[in-house]
């Protein structure tokens, strides 16, 4: 459709440089700005009305033309439509521009109402978070994230929606909504992920449009974890990237011993794990839960952000919060700004006593 209006000006050039100029080709010159004034936007009906005066121009030349009423009516047309054009195209990209706007900022408010901040302590850590959406217009993402205190320990979870919009945020939404029911009750870890597939596979059950999307669409990575008042960190991994946890200035991933699928795909595999996994994690340790918008995110060379090796450069007595704004830093730098998937990360931070400082601030995304 947005090259039609250089058509038309390629067909006028045409027949006024052949036999057949006879053919009375103002209107059509005309219609090039017009129809450019519906495709293109302001910038390409300028370009096409300035195209469509050099085709007048050289027609009329080669024509011998120039003295007759009919060339400087045509000129006058074709000035009329190329202002009316510019002026309608501009009017319309900032109508098209003020509705994506507002399309994003209730896509923006939608998900901050799903995803809340987390809080700066809890129990034996000191945590962080970081939300970062992907430049794709007014698309929600699908990254969830959240940490609870709770009798069993502190419990926090992250996850990625296959896919976009409205299902996959429906999808987050679900599982979140069962994370953070389960975790109060459900004394095994394992349970609190098996709420989350259980209610996951109940919204894909529900009749309707969004219930086919979830269906199509939605399955679910997810990663659990649990920091007890013992030094360690208990894990429950379904197909998410594995933590890295940090000791002594050397990021280590936390790699299951069993690879298991992703929320929504349990009739693929049998093998799912019968219990969590146990990692030491002791005061001074921290570990950075993550979804794969970060080790996925790539630079103008198509070279993956290095995530281990920028970690053990930042220093170890930043705060989670500041520890994150150093690793966004570092992501932007690495993408030039061009994020192609969304990013979800939490710092958990497990401090030495009761008399360790509090960050300042609970989340910087």
């Amino acid at each position: 459709m947005q090259c039609v209006p250089y058509l038309i000006a390629l067909a006028v050039l045409v027949i006024e440089l052949t036999p057949a100029h006879f053919i009375y080709t103002g209107p059509l010159l005309t219609a090039v700005p017009a129809l450019a004034a519906v495709t293109l936007g302001p910038k390409g009906t300028t370009a096409a009305a300035a195209l469509a005066l050099a085709i007048s121009v050289t027609t009329a030349t080669y024509n011998g033309a120039w003295g007759t009423l009919q060339v400087y009516s045509n000129f006058l047309a074709l000035a009329l439509v190329s202002v009316a054009g510019f002026i309608a195209s501009h009017a319309v990209q900032e109508r098209r521009q003020r509705e994506l706007d507002q399309v994003r900022r209730i896509a923006v408010t939608a998900q901050e109402v799903v995803l809340r901040p987390v809080p700066a302590r809890l129990g034996p850590v000191l945590a962080g978070s970081l939300c970062l959406a992907a430049g794709t217009g007014a698309q929600v993402g699908g990254d969830l994230y959240e940490a609870v205190q709770t009798r069993y320990g502190v419990r926090m979870i992250v996850g990625d929606v296959r896919g976009k919009g409205l299902s996959a945020v429906r999808a987050v939404a679900v599982v979140l909504g069962a994370f953070r029911e389960a975790v109060h009750y459900e004394e095994d870890l394992l349970d609190v992920m098996n709420r989350c597939a259980a209610a996951l596979r109940r919204e894909v059950a529900v009749p309707g449009a969004y219930g086919q999307e979830v269906l199509l669409e939605g399955f679910t990575t997810a990663l659990i974890a649990q920091v007890p008042d013992e030094p360690v960190v208990q894990l429950v991994n379904r197909g998410h990237p594995p933590p890295l946890l940090l000791h002594q200035g050397r990021a280590t991933p936390l790699m299951p011993s069993l690879l298991s699928p992703p929320l929504g795909l349990e009739d693929l595999i049998n093998d799912l794990p019968v219990k969590p996994e146990s990692y030491a994690f002791i005061p001074g340790d921290r570990l950075l839960l993550y979804t794969d918008g970060v080790i996925e995110a790539r630079n103008r060379d198509s070279e993956f952000f290095a995530l281990p090796e920028t970690v053990e450069g930042i220093r170890v007595d930043t705060t989670p919060p500041e520890f994150l704004e150093r690793l966004h830093q570092a992501l932007i730098r690495h993408t030039g700004g061009d994020l192609a998937d969304d990013v979800a990360m939490i710092l958990a931070d497990r401090f030495h006593g009761l008399t360790e400082p509090s960050s300042g601030g609970a989340d910087v995304g």
